[in-house]
């Protein structure tokens, strides 16, 4: 086989760690602090831990390696490396679509951290106490009594930021300006990186990766020395073993992983393009996985020390109703710790909700790397400046998450997560192992490994990447559908015209999937042969695959 250097990428980390370190801003991002604790509190604590550990095991970390290996093999975006198997390139195109929700919502909490970043500079915490008007509904120290009412965290969180409805019949009602404005803000960050490009989110990488693991140590030292938090601590890690043959805490768990890990949508794959062709990833991959369940587990352990302390105070002995739960729950809990610091609880929370912050420009600014680097790909690199792309990407983007400023914006988000991101991204991720594993072949995909880095890959992976990781994730999703029930936001439910909202937005994701298979066989119609014969055709690698900016015979 003849082969040549493949010459240097226009873009590239300047070193891999770098790379290294963008991938954990990417991964240990807000589905870490953010959405994992409450999905935890939503499917029952330790009930949900243990699936969420065997996931990782047998899906989150295969996928990962799968994902790494084929951006930096191809050097390019997610849909170009789909080039491997044009039969499933839908696959692609559907998580992209996924990504640019996910960035759409995941903005919407960068406001709501700004918004509570500001407010922890005042003299004294708004959240910490009582205030007259919110009238009798208020009790110092509890979420929940017996008698109905809430903590100043709760109250404050739901009444002075979000003024949320409590359901959506009659509309969201009108944008919350004061979280317009932090919206604003938001995305003018993310824009700003964007358009730095790689060089400049590698070198924010360092400050990224790092900064959130000092906050999160101190939150958890204080969380566990709260009275009562090791019984919600207890709870977290504690199963209830009926509960686990729940097919919608698997798929909980699945989906948590794809967020956690940031898999599946098409950001690992785009950050790995820009990686050294000969970089063995190996160690990489199991840092960052390592991490990244690591952090989940502190940040739950922080969130359920806390929910164990209102309990306890609240005389509550069940820790799962403590709360209501909802994505908004980690703006409930960590607030409520941070107000009972002694000494500086201004400074602690404006540490808190700057990390939270800078979470999310971690895991925004890889969804918009993802986003761009496929226009770029598509289109030439020197077709379309980058800042006018980061500027079309932000107004689209602000534009479309101002509906989650409303007052009955959660409900949206919670709507948008499960449709258009949650139920698409597990199908599209079923695809993405056929595509490589079946259509394309492990064989010769393992080849490419070995050629790329110069290292058998082991018999755990094959397994996993051919038989395990695809026919669980297809069992979860199979058992998911036959138990599934209507979605309902804190135990509100939708109005009909909501879930017809949310089928479409399904539905744009995965008719991908046959719109690009028909339009594979059609470029196949003046091929000669039967109907099975261009199927083939349409299934072998195009003309473009292979190493980008590299003379590398692969075929063989």
């Amino acid at each position: 086989m003849e082969s040549t250097k493949p010459k240097k990428p226009t873009e590239q980390w300047d070193n891999g760690l770098e790379f290294l370190f963008s991938c954990i801003s990417l991964s240990v991002g807000l589905g870490n602090i953010w959405r994992f604790p409450y999905i935890a509190f939503q499917n029952g604590g330790g009930t949900f831990v243990i699936p969420y550990l065997i996931v990782l095991l047998v899906i989150g970390r295969p996928v990962y390696y799968l994902e790494i290996a084929l951006g930096q093999f191809t050097g390019r975006g997610v849909v170009k490396a789909f080039d491997m198997a044009p039969l499933l390139k839908g696959v692609a195109v559907g998580q992209v679509l996924a990504t640019g929700a996910s960035i759409t919502y995941y903005s919407s909490i960068m406001a709501l951290t700004l918004r509570f970043l500001v407010a922890s500079f005042g003299s004294e915490l708004p959240w910490s106490r009582c205030w007259e008007n919110w009238g009798s509904d208020c009790h110092d120290g509890s979420i929940v009594n017996a008698t109905g009412k809430m903590s100043p965290a709760q109250l404050y969180f739901e009444r002075e930021i979000l003024h949320e409805v409590p359901n959506i019949d009659n509309g969201l009602g009108m944008p919350n300006w004061d979280l317009v404005g932090c919206l604003v803000v938001s995305w003018l960050v993310i824009e700003a990186v964007l358009i730095r490009g790689i060089k400049s989110s590698g070198k924010a990488a360092y400050f990224l990766g790092v900064f959130p693991y000092v906050v999160l140590l101190v939150l958890l030292i204080r969380a566990v020395t709260l009275p009562g938090a090791i019984d919600g601590i207890i709870y977290f890690f504690k199963p209830q073993w009926r509960q686990l043959l729940d097919p919608l805490v698997w798929y909980a768990a699945v989906t948590q992983v794809f967020f956690s890990l940031a898999i599946c949508f098409g950001t690992v794959i785009t950050y790995a393009s820009y990686n050294n062709f000969n970089r063995n990833v190996y160690k990489d991959i199991v840092i960052i996985t390592t991490m990244d369940t690591c952090s989940s587990i502190i940040a739950g352990c922080i969130t359920f020390g806390i929910l164990g302390n209102l309990a306890k105070e609240t005389g509550i002995s069940d820790i799962g109703s403590v709360v209501k739960g909802g994505a908004g729950l980690a703006f409930i809990s960590y607030p409520e710790a941070i107000a009972r610091f002694e000494y500086g609880p201004q400074m602690f929370a404006v540490l808190f909700f700057l990390m939270l912050f800078v979470l999310g420009i971690g895991s925004t600014v890889g969804m918009g790397t993802c986003i761009l680097r496929v226009f770029r790909d598509q289109f030439g690199p020197r077709s379309t400046p980058t800042w006018v792309l980061s500027s079309c990407l932000t107004i689209v983007g602000l534009g479309v998450s101002i509906v989650y400023m409303t007052p009955g914006g959660q409900f949206i988000l919670n709507l948008v997560d499960f449709y258009g991101v949650s139920f698409t991204a597990l199908i599209l991720a079923i695809g993405e192992l056929v595509a490589v594993a079946w259509i394309y072949g492990v064989h010769r995909f393992c080849a490419d490994i070995k050629l790329m880095m110069g290292i058998e890959t082991g018999w755990y992976w094959r397994l996993c990447w051919s038989y395990i990781t695809p026919g669980l994730m297809a069992a979860v999703l199979f058992y998911m559908l036959f138990d599934m029930s209507l979605l309902t936001y804190k135990g509100v439910p939708y109005p009909a015209l909501a879930h017809v909202f949310g089928c479409c937005l399904a539905a744009l994701g995965l008719l991908q999937l046959p719109g690009w298979a028909c339009y594979a066989l059609y470029r196949q119609r003046n091929s000669p042969g039967s109907f099975w014969q261009k199927l083939r055709a349409a299934c072998q690698p195009s003309d473009a695959w292979g190493p980008a900016n590299a003379q590398l015979d692969v075929s063989s």
